[in-house]
């Protein structure tokens, strides 16, 4: 068993070439404000600079950016673990799936795979992810893995002309370990 791999997907470092699906990602508005925010157009140059510059750093500490590709070899999404704090044993992590390759399982399985190996190489005990109030989508991600909603940080996000809030989902290690 590789450890990067599920039972769908494979977790890998982003390569120079990714940057063709990542640019035709960022025309998904709805897609980028559900994850993040929706951003200036970037030109073909900027996103395959981009794509050289994510395939060049790797990982920073236990921070990193990783491709989710299908076992047919496709870039499907991405998944990034930040925030992460060894000492407390803490660490946040955000992942996007492409529209295309939306509810077939993706998501959830790339993000065992990441719990995997940081509560289990890494000894972290508690992972968080922050969810926007109307990504209904990631709402049930979390619920379906387990995740508990620990609190609502209100009006944190100002998108499609309105304030939404922000929910706070956490797992701890010996969660994960029971699902």
């Amino acid at each position: 068993m590789y450890v990067w791999e599920g039972e769908q997907v494979r977790l890998r470092a982003i390569v120079p070439d990714d940057w063709v699906r990542f640019h035709e990602n960022d025309r998904d508005s709805e897609g980028a404000r559900s994850s993040d925010a929706i951003y200036f157009p970037r030109s073909e140059a900027g996103t395959k600079a981009w794509a050289e510059q994510q395939s060049l750093i790797g990982a920073d500490g236990d921070n990193v950016m990783l491709a989710i590709e299908n076992f047919d070899g496709e870039l499907v999404g991405s998944i990034r673990a930040h925030s992460c704090d060894a000492r407390n044993g803490t660490f946040k992590y955000g992942v996007a799936i492409f529209r295309p390759y939306w509810r077939n399982g993706y998501a959830a399985d790339a993000v065992k795979i990441l719990l995997r190996y940081y509560f289990n190489e890494l000894r972290y005990v508690k992972a968080t992810a922050h969810i926007y109030d109307f990504n209904e989508g990631s709402i049930s991600l979390q619920e379906h893995l387990g995740f508990k909603r620990e609190g609502t940080l209100r009006s944190m996000v100002f998108t499609n002309g309105q304030h939404h809030d922000e929910y706070i989902y956490g797992l701890l290690n010996s969660e994960f370990n029971k699902i």
